[in-house]
């Protein structure tokens, strides 16, 4: 697999360590005005964005996938929900980086800051990412790998945000290389 477009809905860092481990990206897709379009930019790759108010976000991008071709779909940070046909025709080919040990803090809702204000809350001592493939169910697709982190000594849950995107940024690049390999 080598066209990959990523998805994305804030400021682009997990798509950036792609960029930097030098995975080539077809296209960069959005569903607000966000930061990533600046590194998109920069990096000289096409950028789209689709407000996610359009009645059927899922079906506009899955439009453009098949119009570039595109192979593997990389979710890094992308907060809408993807439904329809897109999830068939692309099955076991959509991606998703979650910053939690799933099936522990997913699920609708749970995304970013939420996230780990939650693993905070309950005093876990362990936290980490996941990347999984996509489905029809929000953070339930079948698990790739996880990268675990010890967060026994976080004060805060922005100090677990920062030791888990630390992680995500190796396990993404690792977990994306690996499957274009096949």
């Amino acid at each position: 697999m080598s066209k990959i477009a990523v998805l994305v809905s804030g400021g682009g860092s997990n798509m950036h360590q792609l960029i930097k481990n030098g995975i080539e990206l077809n296209c960069v897709i959005a569903d607000r005005i966000c930061g990533a379009e600046n590194i998109a930019k920069e990096n000289n790759i096409p950028f789209f964005m689709f407000d996610r108010k359009i009645i059927n976000i899922s079906e506009e991008i899955f439009k453009l996938l098949e119009e570039r071709k595109i192979e593997l779909v990389v979710l890094a940070g992308f907060l809408s929900i993807l439904d329809g046909k897109i999830l068939e025709k692309y099955e076991n080919r959509i991606i998703n980086i979650h910053p939690s040990l799933l099936p522990k803090y997913g699920g609708f809702g749970m995304h970013g800051l939420k996230v780990h204000q939650a693993v905070f809350a309950n005093n876990e001592k362990e936290s980490g990412c996941t990347v999984h493939y996509v489905n029809n169910d929000v953070d339930a697709g079948a698990i790739i790998e996880q990268e675990k982190v010890d967060i026994s000594r976080a004060k805060s849950p922005e100090e677990i945000q920062k030791l888990v995107l630390e992680k995500e940024w190796i396990l993404l690049p690792r977990v994306v290389k690996r499957l274009i390999k096949k």
